[in-house]
């Protein structure tokens, strides 16, 4: 039997089976007959977040309508933001952010925490209104509310989400070259200076050695020393020797949100493919002290790293959001393929960040003991009885789930 993985190959999923229903009738039925079942959106998770011993269920066969309704979309919960935002543009609305990657689906992207970047742009599960979902009996329920959307698959297959909009605008990219640390004293003005910026080092010298810059159209092209840095003589892709052509446009060029707002075009591979990665959320106002720190152990990240990201997050008030509470900034790291290799710089990013209470990606790459992650989310307590309310046999749990919601 040839078992289903996650788009890195690095989760080999441990499911009996795997099932594609094509209405909510047959999930329902199926939901209320397994004693474990979990959803699997598009397998761009590192961590085993998804992973059941039961059964998988794959909901890209559901009926894909969308239905726009003034500022608000109730969207299928497998359907990818690419085609999402398609509509969405075509109607003349938009979501205010997007993560990198287009090809990620709504539900998934939404339950983990998943979130683009800008001072003022917060997590993607920050648009979520309303959630329609199946419940371990087979019935069907609502859930909205703070608790109830970055979830981790805790409460229920979802089946739609609700989403708020805002009308539809136009961004222009630029990437700025050889930006130099400065002691990451300017950090903040750095990641405030577009609607959405990215900032991309490899930890092999003090500086970013691109900034990619998305502004709103009016606002103008960053000056030519911007930073210290200067601007990228072509198109880029932040990943050393990876086809630019993947990427989004750039060199100022305008467009609609959507295609600007992730790094990567949504018929195209995104990032390099052959990857793992981790992330972490620290305050804000730690963000210069954080990458100081990281910048301590580059001797043991540098080796195994494809290419590590910056990036601004506003605060939210979802329960198990990285971002809760407080205005965040993301290190991101996309490491080489190779868990032994990778785990010892893992163990230094997370010793570096710990004094700075980083908060882990649910959907990525991390370490961090369960008694340090009730610590870092003060509402996981109550989010556990939640979960156990809804699913008394944990028939959604499976062995992450088992580790961190206790």
């Amino acid at each position: 039997m040839t078992r289903a993985q996650n788009w890195a190959g690095n989760v080999v999923f441990s499911a009996r089976e795997v099932h594609r229903p094509t209405s909510v009738g047959e999930l329902q039925e199926l939901v209320a007959e397994s004693d474990r079942v979990r959803a699997l959106g598009t397998g761009h998770s590192f961590s085993p977040v998804a992973d059941t011993a039961g059964d998988l269920v794959v909901l890209s066969g559901m009926p894909d309508a969308t239905d726009i309704d003034g500022d608000l979309v109730t969207v299928p919960a497998g359907m990818p933001f690419a085609e999402l935002t398609r509509r969405l543009h075509a109607a003349g609305r938009a979501l205010p952010n997007l993560g990198s990657l287009p090809h990620i689906s709504v539900a998934g992207a939404c339950a983990t925490g998943t979130h683009g970047s800008g001072d003022r742009n917060g997590a993607l599960a920050t648009r979520v209104r309303s959630a329609d979902l199946v419940r371990a009996d087979g019935t069907l329920g609502t859930v909205d509310g703070p608790a109830s959307v970055v979830a981790l698959g805790a409460l229920g297959i979802v089946t739609s989400l609700t989403l708020q909009t805002v009308p539809a605008f136009d961004l222009a990219q630029w990437v700025m070259v050889d930006v130099p640390f400065h002691g990451f004293d300017h950090l903040g003005e750095l990641l405030a200076d577009a609607y959405s910026v990215s900032a991309f080092t490899y930890w092999d010298g003090p500086v970013f050695d691109q900034v990619w810059l998305k502004r709103r159209v009016g606002q103008g092209p960053p000056e030519e020393h911007w930073m210290g840095g200067r601007p990228a003589d072509g198109a880029r892709h932040m990943t050393r020797g990876e086809a630019t052509g993947h990427c989004t446009d750039q060199l100022g060029r305008p467009g609609p949100w959507h295609e600007r707002l992730p790094h990567f075009r949504a018929g195209f591979r995104p990032s390099s493919g052959a990857e793992l990665q981790s992330e972490y959320l620290v305050p804000r106002a730690d963000a210069a002290a954080s990458l100081r720190a990281v910048e301590k152990v580059a001797d043991v990240v540098a080796p195994v790293l494809l290419v590590s990201e910056v990036r601004s997050v506003a605060a939210d008030d979802l329960w198990l959001s990285a971002a809760y509470g407080r205005d965040s900034v993301a290190i991101h790291f996309t490491w080489v393929p190779d868990a032994a290799a990778v785990a010892p710089a893992v163990a230094a990013v997370e010793s570096a960040l710990d004094p700075f209470d980083a908060r882990p990606h649910w959907g990525k790459v991390f370490t961090t003991p369960p008694g340090r992650v009730r610590e870092l989310w003060e509402h996981l307590p109550s989010f556990v009885e939640l979960a156990r309310e809804a699913d008394p046999t944990g028939k959604f749990r499976n062995a992450m789930l088992d580790r961190y919601l206790t």
